[in-house]
């Protein structure tokens, strides 16, 4: 009987997986006393390491690692902040946050999928600070980089995949970080409750909804060709 236990990813350096799509944010993490007012952001499609980026810089720096839904109001930690999800926290204390980290020069890194410019805010005075940041892209996943995370993340689940089932997953996929995090949750799931290994019929038939579902976001140069 499979139980539910919820899967918690890796986020240890020699996890990382470097890459040109992250060696511009890598460089930044790097050089903490030359962020621009004592800020960064990271920010990139679901799934390309932001989260494993702020978990490295907060376990190097000391920092606090906080969630941008979960910010309250309150006295800020005495330490470097960094907060995952930073675009779906709370305005003011996301406000308070910023301000009081400034009077008392603690860095602070932002996580989000958009660029702090470009957040939608009613605040006047958080949409002027959120316009200072220094932003650092992390660009889309080529193919070393996506081979790579494939087999990390089935490694992590300890399934066992045959190589070209491995070629199939990344042919047939949409090519980003975060459709491989998911394909790989939902054939850990099935290969648990069928008892079945993962083989290519098996994977098309639990990852059909994905792949369809997918590419209904993805442009044409993104989306894979839908061969079973």
């Amino acid at each position: 009987m499979p139980l539910p236990f919820a899967h918690r990813p890796e986020f240890a350096q020699a996890d990382f997986i470097a890459a040109p799509a992250n060696a511009g944010a890598v460089g930044w993490l790097d050089r903490t006393a030359a962020w621009p007012q004592g800020r960064l952001a990271l920010w990139g499609e679901a799934g390309c390491g932001k989260t494993h980026l702020l978990s490295l810089w907060s376990a190097r720096t000391g920092a606090v690692l906080l969630t941008g839904p979960t910010l309250a109001d309150g006295p800020p930690p005495a330490q470097p902040l960094a907060v995952d999800d930073a675009d779906a926290a709370p305005e003011r204390p996301l406000l308070h946050l910023l301000n009081a980290a400034g009077e008392h020069g603690r860095p602070v890194l932002l996580a989000a999928r958009t660029p702090p410019a470009r957040w939608a805010t009613r605040l006047p005075d958080l949409a002027s600070r959120l316009r200072a940041i220094t932003a650092v892209g992390i660009g889309p996943a080529d193919e070393t980089l996506l081979r790579t995370l494939l087999v990390r993340l089935l490694a992590e689940r300890q399934l066992v995949v045959t190589a070209p089932v491995q070629a199939w997953l990344l042919a047939h996929l949409p090519r980003t970080p975060g459709a491989l995090r998911e394909a790989v949750a939902r054939l850990d799931r099935a290969a648990l409750s069928s008892g079945r290994p993962i083989t290519r019929p098996f994977a098309a038939d639990v990852l059909c909804n994905l792949i369809v579902t997918e590419m209904e976001d993805l442009p044409p140069s993104k989306a894979p060709p839908l061969l079973l």
